[in-house]
């Protein structure tokens, strides 16, 4: 979703920069229709097959079910999750950031205060987790078409931007498949790396998901760059501005690496505290699993930055 939301905005950069906004609306209606269609078909496909997900990853037996009921509650809310993607990346599309921040933000804090109340006085365990992310998501996604109906005419759809869909459909194609199957091997690779934890235990996969829970904010952090210098390629690519295109690309390299640096140092010094904000009581071998993760992680940060501007 990710990656393909990634190569919508980068057509929709391109013709935002080339000014030719009837093409434009065009990619943005396809980009709706086809993330609505395949945010369907991947919340039922899993939906359906959540068990034998958790069961192929080899999840540990006193695990099981609790994994399988979040991931399905989770499944549900899909489309939400798939929306408020494709719409944030079209604010950012045309050099609005700070309004999916903002977005952003709400959701986030949206998502905790809703995990205490379901998780706490409501006692719905791991179900309560689950339903307050797609409650935010949901909330976030609604806001985001309200706001970007009201401030970007823009971005107003009529009936003769649905026309010439299939064209557009497999340009789309070609620039978001190539993106979202990159971004979904880092993910398969995490997986397969996840099925290897599972299969040594609750203690390993406890130090595990803490850590990795740090290592994301790197992830998140490096894909957030990697959108915003895809975004501002496009659109000078789009108005034919090769110089800009350099200097965009330099400075953002920059900033990339000051902030993985900051991360990486921050990461290493600050390992066992992030594992207790997970963890009420972590064991020796919980911090064992956690410390291996990070240690080896973190350094390769920059090697990451690399990988999200360039790409």
């Amino acid at each position: 979703a990710l990656g393909a939301g990634v190569g919508a905005g980068v057509l929709v950069s391109r013709y935002f920069g080339a000014r030719d906004y009837g093409k434009m609306k065009t990619i943005v209606s396809t980009s709706l229709i086809s993330f609505l269609v395949l945010s369907i078909l991947l919340g039922i496909f899993g939906f359906c097959f959540s068990h034998s997900m958790m069961s192929l990853l080899q999840t540990p037996a006193d695990i099981l079910d609790e994994a399988v009921l979040y991931l399905r509650v989770y499944f549900v809310g899909f489309p939400f999750l798939f929306m408020y993607n494709i719409l944030s990346t079209m604010f950012t599309s045309i050099g609005e950031s700070r309004i999916p921040l903002v977005l952003l933000i709400f959701s986030s804090v949206l998502n905790i205060f809703l995990d205490i109340l379901f998780i706490v006085p409501f006692h719905m365990g791991v179900a309560g987790a689950a339903w307050a992310t797609i409650l935010s998501q949901f909330l976030s996604a609604v806001l985001s078409l309200v706001v970007g109906l009201k401030n970007f005419p823009i971005l107003h759809l009529h009936r003769e931007d649905f026309t010439d869909l299939k064209d557009t459909a497999v340009l789309h194609l070609k620039t978001g498949f190539p993106m979202g199957f990159q971004m979904s091997v880092m993910c398969i690779g995490q997986l397969a790396m996840q099925a290897v934890v599972n299969s040594l235990g609750t203690a390993a996969v406890a130090g595990y998901t803490a850590a990795s829970k740090a290592d994301q904010l790197s992830v998140l952090v490096n894909n957030a760059m990697m959108t915003a210098i895809s975004n501002y390629v496009a659109q000078n690519f789009g108005a034919g501005r090769w110089d800009r295109i350099r200097q965009g690309v330099r400075a953002c390299l920059i900033q990339t690496e000051a902030f993985n640096l900051i991360m990486c140092i921050g990461i290493l010094l600050l390992r066992h505290p992030i594992v207790r904000m997970f963890l009420s009581d972590p064991t020796k071998e919980i911090y064992h699993y956690s410390d291996m993760y990070l240690t080896i992680v973190a350094p390769f940060y920059f090697v990451l930055g690399l990988l999200a501007v360039y790409r």
